[in-house]
């Protein structure tokens, strides 16, 4: 029986296969894997995974009606399945930016929705600000604007709420190293011994994956302390980290009035500790035209149930909104 259409989803879609991957030399040097899923005739949907540096998973093609998106999924440069894994090298928010345009002409796309949380929502922010009619609109999850303070409480703030995961992780380093914990993580994680820079690896994403649920989830931090994976994330968060984000003081508020036109929905976890909610209620003081759902019971995580229903029913309004009959979301008044 069809589903109705004033009726919003909030459960993930079913598992689908990629119709369409590949490869995209972006550098002489750096390689992305993309792939496409859903309709090829549907309104494109561009998914920026976090980190930097965690890659796509198949669970975030479920976030889109299939019969509706044209789901893209690519990893960012030295993450998931693009090559080399772990580089830094030509690794800057303005690479990336390149990378998602270059993506976009390469599949031959006009306009997308952008869909990104934590570091997605940073990258998601600094592409709409440089490409704004290359956008459709925004789901943004977990905002985080890549500021030394946001940089600052991921390294040391975030042990008022989880001390044991703070002092595993800044324990690992010797006495003599834990004054300036990014600066010595980040010479261990960019050693090229592998006894060196793996262990350092392991602990740091183990860390983050034990901050960033409400509920304990120790199959999250298990997962975390895989090799390459671990390697990606930790590597290339400490050289974003290091380097400010590669982002200038005010580039959101400078830019804003680049994107403020474009329907955007913000969802937050009230007890996200990695991307408190303070620079998400300060980021939609100063845009009051987003639609800003704080989630009651959730931390950090895009699968968190009610994170993952919240951003569910977002695509699904968006859906709605386009075809014109959404009775609930005046604010994403739709312009083809």
């Amino acid at each position: 029986m069809p589903r109705s259409e004033t009726v919003l989803r909030s459960e993930l879609f079913g598992e689908i296969q990629p119709y369409a991957s590949g490869m995209l030399p972006v550098d002489a040097h750096h390689t992305l894997y993309w792939e496409q899923s859903g309709n090829p005739d549907g309104v494109p949907v561009v998914f920026l995974h976090g980190g930097p540096g965690a890659g796509a998973a198949s669970v975030h093609r479920r976030f889109f009606d299939p019969d509706f998106y044209r789901i893209v999924i690519f990893d960012q440069r030295g993450a998931g399945r693009s090559t080399p894994l772990g580089d830094v090298s030509a690794n800057t928010t303005q690479d990336l930016i390149a990378d998602i345009e270059r993506l976009r002409r390469h599949l031959g796309i006009d306009r997308w929705l952008i869909f990104g949380g934590s570091w997605g929502s940073t990258l998601a922010l600094a592409y709409g600000v440089s490409y704004p009619d290359r956008c459709l609109g925004f789901v943004l999850r977990g905002i985080f604007l890549g500021s030394q303070p946001e940089i600052d409480w991921f390294l040391s703030g975030m042990r008022m709420i989880f001390p044991e995961a703070w002092n595993e992780f800044v324990g690992f380093l010797p006495a003599g190293e834990r004054d300036n914990v990014l600066a010595n993580y980040y010479r261990r994680l960019t050693s090229p011994d592998p006894a060196v820079h793996l262990p350092a690896a392991r602990v740091w994403s183990r860390y983050e994956a034990a901050c960033s649920t409400l509920h304990p989830n120790p199959r999250a931090v298990l997962e975390a302390d895989g090799g390459n994976f671990a390697l990606a994330l930790a590597r290339i968060e400490a050289h974003y980290f290091v380097h400010q984000c590669f982002l200038p003081a005010g580039w959101l508020s400078n830019g804003l009035e680049r994107v403020r036109r474009l329907p955007t929905a913000i969802v937050q976890g009230r007890y996200d500790v990695v991307c408190p909610p303070v620079t998400a209620d300060a980021l939609a003081r100063i845009w009051p035209e987003v639609d800003y759902v704080i989630v009651p019971d959730a931390g950090h995580s895009a699968l968190e149930p009610g994170v993952r229903a919240a951003l569910v029913t977002a695509t699904e309004r968006f859906r709605l909104t386009w075809r014109g009959i959404d009775p609930i979301a005046p604010q994403f008044a739709w312009q083809a």
